[in-house]
Order: structure tokens, then sequence, then C-alpha cells
């Protein structure tokens, strides 16, 4: 009688193996077999990380295996299991694979095909389509859409994380409790013992380093010992955390009424201001949207205030950034002065600590929080409600999908929701973040997440004119390097436009991300259908640049440029100034947060710096959902190129005061996971 050896893979993760029941069945074109016992309690079988063999014997051969199905029934108490994959070897010596890398919950049994990628044109038997069909059915039930406040992109239908499907579950969900992490780093920081104290004032700027000298590394020193100077404000727009809203200045906007006059004793080329504009050499960031946004009302004791600056920047000739104008309102007016660096010492500082605090809310919010976590959200909900695991597409995208949707749940159950912990130490908290997020939306395009574009259209993309926007050049070449993987792997699927265009799986995908994710907002410019291989290769790569990349570069830095409290307040306690010559150090240390909410501060930049344990990153594919040869060398080619680029950064890095690095793929976490 015929005999197939099959061999099964559990997880590593903790409490990965199963005592449960197991069984399983095949399918093939010529018939099924009867259910075989694999497991059952006590025999120690499948445990964490182990590799199983059984042979598994029938009475007629069964033709090619189109289906394998695993059982699993209880034994005694609940008892999931982390399947990765099984391989099947055939009566006549064939291997096939099924890759799983999927939990078993309760007494559930799954149906897997093997691991070769199929889209929906070949499958031809009535059998594989109706596999295909169920399993969307299923997943569709599983992953709801649902609005979390009006004018967000939709995100799971979920109140808390233990809600999620169990497959897109944390391993560990202390891991990822954001209030225990924050409490960890305040203790690991040592400021717990100023918790105390919450309202009180520190004394001066040398009093904040009691809660910064603890750890140190070499940017946050840096940052905490030259924050004060024009260079290093001026840097902050091209390399810091948020990188993304500095553009080229065009014309001098009405509502900055600024002069040639004002700032002449700033430009070094003998030039009126307006030549300078035309020569390329202004550049503006307008934190427009901050205007009109409340400001944190939660603590009935400390009044908070937000400001909506306006600032100039110039370059000089040593290509270096620097601010020459900050207007802190959006209407000129006598009570609205334009601040210079001629004024007075302390009058100058106040209105950059404003133009940092401000950007300090638009990198949390919009940057960070809408443009990386929310979107990415609304591709991985896309996903696994209209990819079936069998789609090269699904295969593709799913590393880049890893724990977004539970640290997005994880964020809405503790973080971001009303009286989270995102309340207790912004200016943005108490509902300013969802007032942003929804002004945000109407910026929220497809050409503003295509990098190149994006750059391109800020008036960025010229090395030449700026040649030390390290964001910039790193990002192009990762973009490059992920779109040319995403080319390789659809030429070897979709032979022609035409195969794009029949794949109604890849559309219902797209329309997903359109209705529900831009909420059908056709100023989106996201498509609502994918037409050429040209043009999925570019909306694939803004997938995982986005999730990927883009994340890493205005993430991880949090607590390199965030920690010195001065740097980047996360809430000021006075009014901007409405004159000048008046201000004093004490008024602005007053302006500063207080040690409690600094010491919230510092402990969230902290624990949202940290990688993830057994982090996976950019070009790391260790689950197999591709068994191909030619995929598997397109991801070898892949992770050449991004060895380069590593390469080429950490030379450009050395002896660097200030190394930029967030872009380096070795630290490019694959997915948005924190």
């Amino acid at each position: 009688m015929p005999s197939y050896t099959v061999t099964v893979a559990t997880g590593s993760q903790w409490f990965a193996g199963t005592d449960d029941y197991v069984y399983l069945s095949l399918e093939g074109t010529a018939g099924c077999s009867e259910r075989h016992l694999l497991d059952k309690p006590f025999y120690n079988d499948f445990e964490r990380g182990a590799v199983d063999s059984y042979d598994v014997t029938v009475e007629e051969d069964l033709g090619e295996i189109q289906l394998l199905k695993i059982e699993k029934r209880k034994y005694w108490y609940h008892d999931d299991w982390y399947l990765k994959y099984i391989t099947v070897k055939t009566p006549v010596g064939d291997y096939l694979e099924f890759p799983c890398y999927r939990w078993i919950t309760d007494e559930k049994e799954i149906v897997l095909r093997d691991g070769r990628a199929k889209l929906p044109r070949d499958d031809k038997t009535q059998i594989l389509k109706q596999h295909r069909r169920k399993e969307l059915e299923d997943r569709q039930k599983m992953y709801r859409w649902k609005e979390w406040h009006p004018g967000f992109p939709l995100s799971i239908d979920a109140h808390s994380h233990s809600e999620l499907p169990r497959d897109i579950q944390f391993d560990n969900e202390k891991g990822v409790d954001f209030i225990l992490n924050y409490s960890k780093a305040m203790e690991n920081l040592y400021i717990n013992r100023f918790m105390h104290m919450f309202q009180s004032s520190w004394s001066d700027f040398a009093d904040f380093e009691k809660i910064f000298v603890r750890i140190s590394n070499t940017i946050s020193e840096y940052v905490m010992q030259h924050w004060k100077e024009d260079f290093m404000f001026g840097y902050q727009f091209l390399n810091g955390c948020n990188p993304v809203l500095i553009r080229k200045c065009t014309e001098i906007p009405k509502k900055l009424p600024v002069t040639t006059a004002m700032v002449e004793c700033s430009l070094e080329r003998n030039l009126t201001l307006e030549e300078e504009v035309k020569q390329g050499n202004i550049f503006i960031v307008d934190y427009e949207l901050l205007d009109g946004v409340d400001a944190n009302k939660t603590d009935p004791c400390t009044i908070q205030y937000l400001a909506a600056p306006i600032c100039l920047l110039y370059k000089n000739l040593e290509n270096k950034i620097l601010p020459i104008a900050i207007q802190l309102g959006q209407k000129p007016g006598p009570g609205n002065p334009i601040f210079l660096p001629s004024d007075a010492t302390y009058d100058w500082l106040l209105a950059k600590i404003w133009v940092r605090s401000s950007d300090f809310h638009i990198h949390q919010t919009v940057t960070h929080l809408l443009r990386t976590h929310l979107v990415s959200e609304v591709f991985s909900i896309a996903m696994f409600r209209q990819l079936p695991a069998v789609h090269p597409l699904f295969k593709l995208l799913v590393p880049h999908m890893r724990f977004t949707i539970a640290i997005n749940t994880k964020a809405r159950e503790q973080l971001i929701c009303e009286c989270g912990l995102f309340d207790k130490a912004n200016a943005t908290g108490g509902g300013g973040h969802v007032q942003m997020v929804q002004k945000a939306m109407k910026d929220l395009t497809y050409s503003s997440l295509c990098f190149p574009e994006e750059i391109k259209a800020k008036g960025m993309d010229s090395q030449k004119d700026i040649p030390y926007y390290y964001y910039r050049d790193d990002g192009i070449k990762v973009w490059e390097a992920i779109k040319s993987f995403v080319e390789d792997v659809i030429g070897i699927y979709y032979e022609s436009d035409e195969v794009v265009c029949e794949d109604v799986e890849l559309q219902a995908f797209v329309k997903d991300i359109y209705v529900y994710g831009m909420r059908g907002v056709k100023a989106s410019g996201f498509p609502k259908m994918i037409k050429t291989r040209e043009k999925l290769a570019e909306y694939l790569t803004v997938v995982i640049f986005t999730t990927s990349a883009q994340h890493a570069a205005v993430n991880f830095g949090q607590y390199d440029w965030c920690s010195w409290i001065p740097n980047a307040p996360p809430t000021m306690r006075c009014p901007p100034p409405t004159e000048k010559g008046i201000i004093t150090i004490e008024q602005i240390v007053e302006s500063l947060p207080d040690r409690g909410r600094s010491c919230w501060h510092l402990g969230a930049v902290w624990a949202l710096s940290q990688f993830q344990d057994n982090e996976l990153f950019l070009g790391m594919y260790p689950d197999e959902h591709f068994i191909e040869k030619p995929v598997k060398e397109a991801m070898a080619k892949f992770r050449k190129n991004l060895d380069e680029i590593v390469s080429t950064i950490t030379e450009r890095n050395k002896n660097k005061k200030l190394p930029y690095y967030y872009l380096s793929p070795d630290r490019i976490p694959n997915s948005v996971a924190v």
C-alpha cells in the first residue's frame, strides 16, 4: 500500500506546542485519505520547536496532492498550537511543502495548499477554487473594518488586543503593554523619583540633566550640548526624527510679512530675500495644521498651550540650513511678532523652542501615527481580507504586516484613547490629536507616500543643492532596492499587464484600501484598480516602504532627538510670547514641561525607540511562505542590495558626530510593530 512520509514543524514561540489530539488527512486528484491520528496526549510530540515525522499509509495512490487538512481536538484545557509547516514525501519520492505559520486554536481545523504561489487564474479545479473562496470568506468575517473616529482611516473591529484573531496577536502581550513599558522605562532611567513632584517646575536648563544623564548615547548627548545653536535647530529638519516637513520656499507667503531688512544680517550672498528665494536658498516649514487645535485640558491644575508657527530657513555658503525668521501664529499682526536671530538671546531661543514643540506634535500624530501606523493597518486589514495565503502578493506582503494590527489595537486600548497615556504629557492629548489626524487626512495622498515623488514635490531632491539630507539619500536607496525586489517577484507571476488586470483578488485588495482606508476620497489619488505591472510595482513598493523604512525613519530616533526635553517639549505651560524684549530664562523654564510630564515624556520616547525582541529586519524572511527557487533567488539579490546600502551608510557615518543610521537596512524592521 502507498505510504506518505509527513513531517510537521512546530513553532519555537513560548507555548507554541500542544498536547491535544492532532489528526491529518490528504486530498488528491485521485481520492482522499482517511483521518490519521498523529499525536495524542502524553505522546510528547508537537512540543515547542519540534520537528516530528510520521508515515501515513493509504489504500490507494491519491494522485497529485491538492489539499492537506489538520484537525486539533481538545484533550483537557485550552491549548493553542503554532504550526510552521508540513512537508509530505510522496510514494514516488516527490517532496511537497505546505507552509502554514499560523496558530490552530480550540477545536479547529485548517486546510492547507502546497506552497507554490498561485493567482486566481491558475486554479483550474473546483476544489481549489472553492478552498480559495472559503478562506477569504472566513477571513472577512474575522477581519472587519470599523471607524474609530470620524474621518480617520478605518481600523480593525476589535476593542482590545485579546479580541484579535490569534494569528495577528503578539506572542507575549506583556511585552507591548504601554503602561508597563513606560513605567519600566522610567524605572530604568531612574526618573520615577521625580513623579511625586508632578506639577513642579525645573529650576533651570541644567536641572533637566537630572532625568537625562542616566542613559546616554552619542546623538542625545550632542543634542543636549548643542540644542541652542541655530545649526542644530536647522539640521533636525533634514535628519532628525521628523525630516518630512521642510520644503523649498518658492514665494514668501503673505501671512509671513518678513522683509529683506529684517533678515539681511543672516543672508550671506549680498542678495535680497526675494533673490535668495529665486536662487533656491530659502526653505520653509509651516505648522498651519496646528492652528485651531484644542490644547489638552485633562488636568485642571496645568493649563497647556499650542502654537502654529511658520519658520523660514536659509542655506548659507557652507550649505548649512539655518533659521532666519519665526512667526509663532498664522495671522500677522502686532501681537504676533516675527522673531529673528538678531533679537535678544532669550526671545530667539523661546521662539525656536516653540517651533520644536510644534514639530514634536506634528511628528507624533501625523508623521508617525497617521502616516505609518494607521496607513500600515489599512494595508494589513485589506491584505487579510482580500488575498488568500496561496496568492503571491500575500506571501510577499505578510512579513511586512507582522504585529501591525496588534500594536495599533494596543495603542487604541492604552495610549491614544480617552484618558490614555498620551494625555498625561502631551499638549495635543485630550482630543487634540484626534483633530489633527482628521485635518491631516486631506494631505494623505498616494503621491505623498511615493518617497521619491514626495521629496521632489517639496523641492528637496537635488543632492547638489542640498548635500546633507541623509534621510533623502538613504531613503531613495532603500526605495529603489525594495522596488527592484518587487519587480523581480511581479515578473515571476505576472507575465503581462493583462494578467494584472485579470487578478480579481489584487483588484479587491486595492479597492479595499481606497474605499475603507482612504474613505473613497478621490482627491487622495489612491488608485481604485491597478492596470499595469509598472503601477503594481510602485504600489507594492509604497506598501512595503511605508511599513518598514518610513516607520523606521520617524520612530527609532525619538530617544536621540526628543530625550533632551527643551529640544522637543511635549507641552508648553505658558502661551506664546506676543512681544519682544521681555523674555527671561525663568519664563522659558516656566513654559517648559513640569517634572512629572518630563518623566512621562522621557519614558515614552525611550520605550518607543526600542526594537522588539527577536526583531526581523528588512530582507529577513525566516517564514518560508515562498518555496519557488526564482523567488528565493530574488530574495538573495534583495539582501545583497541591502547589504551594500548598509556598507555605504556605515562608511559615510564613520567619525561623524551626528551619524544618520535610521534608514540603514540592518536597523529597519520589516513591519510596524512598536
